[in-house]
């Protein structure tokens, strides 16, 4: 089969590799329909993800047709139509129990070494280290899903791949995001980072009773998406300071909710701790570059909450936690429990109150995976979102 594979930092590759084989009972394998390039791949792609081996297929954001399951599959035949969650869990270990599956204890099978590198090991990834598992990742023609029996969400036939696609990662991300952030009716939430999990994060401040929903980027397609599509104020952090901004914009009290949706590769223009993040990453001396962390924590209210849907994969500094605890600041992260929200946001997409597919931009096969990493990475041609069908 056909499927994107690393070979290195910037080096994205569409290789032939064998199909993915049944590998236990709880196993599923998918003709993949519709998979996208996520802000995530692009940590592995510039080089600041360890444990990348060369070969490995790249990918978390998929849905396809079911053509095998395993033999204890049986909510599962051949033709159902599913979506695949980003995150892998078993459904019945301690975490899984309390709706915690991306810190699923079972599914990660190099979980020693994740543990060395955070204490204890959060669940198994699709197509991102081997650190998180090691497991083949959807930008391909076909996936192994390992799980499947949990790991699945069935998707109506009237609905369309590019609405139900984004049910696998940035939506619900987007959406935990602004639950984390535990917006009161009326809330002033700032969000820092619009791409597509920022996008989503926009339309979910709305759903929780947002008042006001204020966007901070640099890019003009991203800025317009979030005032016209979410209806955010918007703030061009090349053109103003942020914090002098938001002082503005709040009376001097700083936004009740503050969402971090950009994580390790912030970019800040020529601000002096984003000028020595990137000399760090450069030197080899550090990987995340966290200035919307900074940021976010100094403009934040008093007694207000910090939520942090953005990737962030080692070790940081810099980080003003004084000004974090004398502030009285509630910080709430993790990555995506996915499963918790798939049917949930299903039935919004049904009922029409939100149609996911507004964020794309590009659309493409997997031949163009490769050029199309560059494109989304460097910010050319509008680039927003890029959705691939690898079997079109």
């Amino acid at each position: 089969m056909k499927a994107l594979c690393w070979h290195g930092k910037g080096d994205i590759r569409c290789d032939t590799v064998p199909d993915p084989k049944l590998e236990g009972p709880r196993d599923a394998i998918i003709k993949v329909t519709a998979c996208a390039i996520c802000g995530s791949d692009l940590h592995p792609y510039d080089g600041y993800m360890p444990t990348m081996e060369s070969g490995d297929i790249m990918g978390h954001e998929t849905m396809g047709e079911v053509v095998e399951v395993g033999s204890e599959v049986s909510n599962l035949k051949v033709g159902d139509r599913i979506v695949i969650p980003f995150n892998i869990a078993c459904g019945e270990c301690f975490f899984c129990q309390k709706q915690l599956f991306s810190l699923c204890d079972r599914s990660n099978p190099n979980a020693k070494l994740a543990a060395e590198a955070m204490g204890h090991s959060p669940s198994g990834l699709f197509g991102y280290s081997h650190m998180l598992g090691g497991y083949a990742g959807g930008q391909a023609e076909y996936l192994r899903v390992p799980f499947a029996d949990v790991g699945h969400l069935k998707v109506p036939d009237a609905i369309p791949n590019e609405q139900a696609l984004f049910l696998s990662d940035i939506f619900p991300t987007g959406y935990m995001a602004a639950e984390n952030a535990e917006i009161e009716p009326g809330d002033t939430v700032a969000i820092w980072g619009c791409g597509p999990v920022g996008q989503f994060a926009i339309q979910s401040a709305w759903m929780f009773g947002a008042g006001r929903v204020i966007a901070i980027d640099n890019v003009p397609e991203r800025l317009e998406m979030a005032r016209t599509h979410g209806r955010a104020e918007i703030i061009n952090f090349d053109e103003v300071k942020v914090f002098d901004q938001l002082q503005e914009m709040t009376k001097g009290r700083g936004p009740d909710r503050c969402i971090d949706a950009v994580g390790a590769e912030a970019h800040a223009g020529g601000s002096v701790d984003s000028v020595l993040d990137k000399a760090k990453a450069a030197m080899f001396l550090g990987t995340d570059r966290a200035h919307v962390l900074r940021e976010a924590i100094m403009c934040c209210r008093k007694g207000g909450t910090l939520s942090v849907p953005g990737v962030y994969i080692g070790f940081l500094d810099k980080v003003p936690f004084g000004a974090l605890m004398n502030k009285g600041l509630t910080v709430r992260t993790g990555q995506t429990h996915t499963h918790r929200y798939l049917q949930p946001l299903l039935e919004k997409v049904v009922s029409g109150e939100i149609d996911p597919s507004f964020v794309i931009t590009h659309r493409a096969g997997l031949e163009e995976g490769p050029d199309l990493y560059k494109t989304f990475r460097d910010k050319q041609d509008g680039c927003i979102k890029v959705v691939m069908n690898p079997n079109g």
